[in-house]
């Protein structure tokens, strides 16, 4: 097919032609985050080869469901039957249009499948009797799924042990845009001809996320966008952080407890520390850290030599990082909020912050810089407290928040500073990173070599104390 109108995806797109050639019945479960552009991922690629097509629709019931549904069915089949009674003669319905085709493939595309799993609609029940007594079976039928509510995707569908146990023959998890698809969809598909400066502004804002990078106007400067989407009266993106969560997990109130509390943590929370403060336990939040890893809202990681129980769990989701600093506590009296911050003490803070978060989503590309791409690395953070030597010598605390501990006996221990210039380095600062370095080593017993690792917009200044700086990430690299 022709992907001009695609920004990366071409893995995705693959798979999905892949699969639509084989010779046998296929069933596709493609999932993801809202907003991150399944459903145009679906129809772009198969575009006119749909024989039925159907969206399940947010809180409807099942009656008005099936009505929906068997209205389409009329549509394309050009009858006038009834309601179906339940799911099970829907899919019956179904199954008699696809049989009357005649075709060698029949292509059946059902978009937002966990909302039709109404509560008592026994909608997945009739589902998997459909795909295993038929479906399956015919070697006609493929049948591509959507789901925005990963908590359904993963766990009814994907990860079934029932009926569906084991049939979907392909899962498709769908990432939001790296910066260079970003950059990508911004100045190619937009034409909003913005610098890597302010593709990197927007990406710390709105994430990879196609919908939100769509709603910006190319002839409004970025801050005067942000007001309007984030802060303006009846500003389209002032609820989304609510109805994102509710759409996507049952339970969501829960999901955003968790969120909101890593917000309020930059280096993250042990579990015993998000127990604690959200009085969330056992399996309930195993399957919500589970979930929130998965749709990449959070990462975890575990230092070396620390015990399961000692796995930290860290926000990374630019979109819910945003809002939690700036909108959810907005009181709506200025539509200007955000060009009028310019360079306040919160903003620089959550720059940083956020440009942190940006070089965690972006590991490859660090990797590669660095030359280590084929070499097994770990990442994680570091943090130590107050320490005391074995000969008594108090040390100060100290963190790194990205380690990238190499498997050629190597680490490199990376600082990201977000700055307008060059980051110019300065004694006090060199001393810093010197003494934190060797605080490591103690406290970690390593003998591998540590490398001070700069990522940085523009690159350290040369000047006579940054010899300490061994390797430099640029911007540029990022977008590798």
């Amino acid at each position: 097919m022709d992907n001009k109108n695609f920004v990366g995806r071409n893995d995705e797109i693959k798979i999905i032609e892949q699969y639509y050639a084989t010779d046998k019945s296929e069933l596709i479960a493609v999932y993801g985050r809202r907003r991150v552009g399944k459903t145009y991922l679906v129809r772009e690629t198969l575009k006119k080869r749909f024989d039925f097509e159907f969206s399940g629709m947010y809180e409807a019931t099942s009656l008005i469901q099936r009505e929906q549904f068997q209205k389409e069915l009329n549509r394309v089949a050009k009858k006038n039957a009834p309601t179906p009674k339940d799911w099970f003669e829907a899919f019956d319905n179904l199954k008699a249009y696809l049989i009357s085709l005649k075709k060698e493939k029949v292509v059946v595309f059902l978009d937002e499948l966990p909302w039709m799993d109404t509560q008592k609609s026994n909608f997945l029940n009739a589902f998997s009797y459909f795909w295993n007594s038929w479906g399956k079976e015919s070697k006609v039928l493929k049948l591509y799924t959507c789901g925005s509510a990963t908590t359904w995707m993963v766990d009814k569908l994907i990860g079934d042990k029932g009926g569906l146990y084991g049939r979907v023959t392909r899962p498709i998890y769908l990432a939001p845009f790296t910066l260079l698809e970003t950059e990508h969809f911004l100045n190619h598909i937009k034409k909003m001809n913005y610098g890597r400066k302010q593709v990197l502004d927007t990406y710390m804002i709105f994430g990879g996320v196609p919908y939100y990078l769509d709603m910006l106007d190319r002839e409004l400067p970025l801050s005067i966008n942000v007001d309007n989407l984030f802060f303006a009266e009846n500003a389209p993106l002032k609820m989304e952080y609510e109805f994102l969560f509710r759409s996507l997990f049952n339970n969501s109130a829960n999901y955003r407890k968790v969120i909101e509390r890593l917000a309020s943590k930059q280096m993250g929370l042990t579990r015993e520390e998000i127990e604690k403060d959200t009085k969330l336990t056992g399996g309930e939040l195993s399957k919500i850290l589970k979930n929130l890893n998965a749709c990449d809202f959070i990462r975890s990681y575990l230092e070396p030599n620390k015990k399961q129980r000692n796995k930290i769990y860290q926000l990374t989701d630019m979109f819910s990082l945003f809002h939690l600093r700036f909108v959810q506590k907005n009181n709506g009296q200025d539509k200007n909020f955000w060009t009028n911050m310019s360079q306040t003490g919160k903003k620089n803070a959550w720059q940083g912050y956020a440009f942190e978060q940006v070089c965690l989503h972006h590991i490859d590309q660090i990797k590669t810089k660095l030359g280590i791409s084929g070499i097994l690395s770990n990442v994680y953070a570091w943090s130590s407290k107050t320490f005391v030597d074995k000969n008594g010598d108090e040390w100060p605390s100290g963190q790194i928040d990205l380690i990238i501990d190499r498997n050629d006996n190597v680490m490199n221990l990376c600082e990201m500073k977000y700055s307008q210039d060059a980051y110019s380095m300065d004694k006090a600062y060199a001393v810093i990173i010197r003494q934190r370095t060797e605080l490591f080593r103690k406290t970690q017993k390593t003998k591998k070599d540590l490398r001070s690792t700069f990522i940085t917009l523009y690159g350290v200044k040369k000047n006579k104390y940054s010899d300490i700086v061994m390797n430099e990430i640029i911007l540029d690299d990022l977008f590798a």
